[in-house]
């Protein structure tokens, strides 16, 4: 049964994919870690079939995950998972560094903010960082050093914070903190694959970096978005999540 709570239109999403979306061989399991549930789909590196989405052919945000599987449905293509791929405006437009088929469609923001943590947008929580993969494989670097290292990337999005940096979670995450929510994240781990992880439960920072670092044994992982931005698309689990936030903006999925 479909959990009412991710989204009014998830059947008739689930609908519109289903046929050639389960015939393809399902990257994405349920996995528990330390009593919280998640959602784990595993990539390997320079997989082709992994693809950033944000803007339609007539320049308008797709915003819905069922808008981008029957998009790729059109093509002859199925959508076999989808999620988001960071934080948006108010029009949906990326915040910081984009970079989609090789052409960077979004400036790096490189601003810095201080004062409590609690006060600062999760974006803006140090260091915030770069996801970026293609031809040449996939890397996590802090926003300071992507800018600085200029890695060839085919595809790249900026978020934050970083939740584990060279096998360390983040130092500002507090262990036992009572900010818990749904969270999404990317790990690019020990052997070279990405791994894209969306919890079940609500968790905190802590805990959520603590399965990207102990149980996927991912040395960099990047937050891309909490709460109602915490997006999820697989015909396979029966999700199509939907966002009060009105729509999504860039969307990482999984074509086959």
């Amino acid at each position: 049964m479909i959990d009412l709570r991710h989204g009014l239109f998830a059947a008739a999403s689930l609908l519109l994919a289903s046929t050639s979306s389960l015939a393809a061989e399902d990257p994405c399991e349920r996995q528990s870690f330390e009593g919280a549930r998640y959602i784990v789909c595993t990539v390997e590196a320079k997989d082709a079939r992994l693809k950033l989405f944000w803007q339609k052919a007539d320049g308008k945000p797709y915003r819905w995950l069922g808008t981008l599987a029957d998009a790729v449905k059109t093509d002859g293509k199925a959508l076999v998972f989808a999620m988001n791929a960071g934080m948006y405006g108010t029009d949906y437009t990326p915040m910081g560094l984009y970079i989609e088929d090789g052409k960077q469609l979004r400036p790096a923001d490189l601003k810095k903010m201080t004062g409590p943590q609690s006060k600062i947008p999760n974006f803006y929580k140090q260091p915030n960082g770069v996801f970026y993969f293609g031809s040449d494989g996939a890397g996590i670097l802090t926003t300071e050093r992507f800018m600085a290292e200029k890695p060839k990337a085919d595809f790249a999005t900026q978020s934050g914070p970083m939740l584990v940096v060279a096998a360390k979670i983040n130092s500002i995450f507090i262990e036992g903190s009572n900010d818990r929510t749904r969270r999404s994240g990317v790990g690019v781990c020990a052997d070279g694959g990405m791994r894209f992880a969306i919890s079940e439960d609500d968790v905190n920072f802590f805990d959520f970096a603590r399965l990207f670092q102990t149980h996927l044994n991912c040395p960099d992982a990047l937050f891309l978005d909490g709460g109602q931005g915490a997006g999820f698309f697989n015909p396979a689990l029966k999700r199509a999540d939907w966002s009060w936030h009105g729509g999504y903006g860039p969307m990482i999925g999984f074509v086959e």
